[in-house]
């Protein structure tokens, strides 16, 4: 028999050695072999990766970032730190990668490159059924696009799933992200957390989103391919709020008529892979993604669903059909998502759902990777479980 399970541990209290001393008070005598640590921003990072460091029992891995909230099965919150404590049947190779403004690519090839090395395997002999990446980066970068080239460049059939290190200020002026790899903490960075295992597995992804088989165009974009310029060879704004039967200024993401209720998926087979549009620019009628855009590429309209309810479904239903007995999940989820749950007040029912999951440890990511795609308003999960 094969497995992976985690215990978990969330602390509130500000001093490092206070908190790590609390938060491994909470974990007991269990001897892991990986550490996941989602602090919230505002903490001396440095200090809190020294004291759970020095706790860490011997060859104990530690890996984590900051976050715009941190979650576990009792609910979604700020200002606390969240350990995600893992062992069982893996091992696990991590890869840092820095410089991620200059050069995305090479930072990402950087990163599955080390992760490697301490794993033994050549990139390009990595078996998909036994391996599985974790990739968190620093989501304020915007680089996710270009990072997984790099990562995936060697070997286009590695599985990858994570999100971005964030923060949960809302200041755009104020926000950084940082990154802890063992004792390292870094910025401008992108992790690899390689794992090989027999244990059941899965890389899934929920969103609360329905097909209406609508369909644009993206027919013009700006010099940075970011900015949707034209839709079905209309300015995009009009276009847009043609489809949606709504006025531009209703557009914005967060309000009851606008890009959260009435989002564009990118269909790959028989999945639609969330790629909401994030700001209308009303000065020229563009739109800006997050997402790179490429001209002549056909993008879907969904509708907003039962946020709570396809999110709990996905917890009990989905995840059971896709990973054998399910143990331990670790959660990336959209900051987006939390955004549009508190203009709604549906925060209380969206926490709630967790309670439905296996043993869960995730923070709010600013976007999210799954399966080589840049996505975004998703939960994008790696699902361990026992045979």
């Amino acid at each position: 028999m094969a497995q992976v399970k985690m215990q978990t541990a969330r602390t509130t209290l500000k001093e490092p050695v206070a908190a790590a001393e609390d938060l491994f008070k909470q974990l007991g005598g269990i001897v892991p072999k990986l550490v996941m640590m989602y602090a919230s921003r505002e903490r001396d990072q440095v200090a809190l990766n020294r004291a759970v460091r020095e706790r860490l029992p011997k060859g104990c891995r530690l890996v984590g970032s900051t976050t715009g909230g941190e979650l576990d099965n009792t609910g979604i919150y700020y200002g606390s730190v969240v350990l995600g404590a893992l062992w069982g049947d893996f091992d696990v190779g991590i890869g840092l990668g820095t410089g991620l403004t200059n050069d995305a690519v090479s930072s990402g090839g950087a990163a599955i490159k080390r992760a490697c090395e301490e794993l033994g395997v050549r990139q390009g002999d990595l078996d998909p059924r036994k391996y599985v990446g974790l990739v968190i980066d620093d989501g304020f970068r915007y680089k996710k696009e270009e990072l997984l080239l790099g990562i995936l460049e060697k070997n286009q059939t590695l599985v990858l799933v994570g999100g971005g290190a964030s923060d949960d200020n809302r200041d755009p002026a104020k926000q950084s992200a940082l990154l802890h790899v063992d004792g390292e903490v870094a910025t401008d960075a992108v992790l690899v957390a390689l794992f090989r295992t027999n244990a059941p597995w899965g890389a899934l992804r929920s969103h609360w989103y329905i097909p209406t088989n609508e369909r644009m165009t993206i027919t013009k974009v700006d010099e940075t391919h970011t900015r949707a310029l034209e839709i079905d060879n209309k300015p995009a704004v009009l276009r847009y709020a043609e489809m949606l039967g709504v006025e531009p200024t209703d557009l914005e993401f967060g309000t009851p008529k606008g890009f959260a209720v009435r989002p564009t998926a990118l269909k790959v087979g028989r999945e639609y892979f969330i790629r909401t549009p994030w700001k209308p620019i009303l000065e020229d009628n563009s739109i800006l993604f997050a997402n790179l855009l490429e001209e002549g590429s056909e993008l879907e309209l969904m509708k907003l669903g039962d946020m709570a309810g396809m999110t709990k479904q996905f917890f009990a239903e989905e995840m059971p059909r896709r990973v054998q007995n399910p143990q331990a999940a670790l959660l990336f989820h959209c900051g987006g998502r939390m955004w549009y749950a508190h203009a709604t007040g549906k925060v209380p029912e969206l926490a709630e759902t967790l309670r439905s999951a296996p043993t869960a440890a995730g923070m709010n990511v600013h976007f999210e990777i799954y399966s080589g795609f840049h996505i975004n308003t998703t939960l994008t999960v790696l699902a361990f479980g026992s045979n």
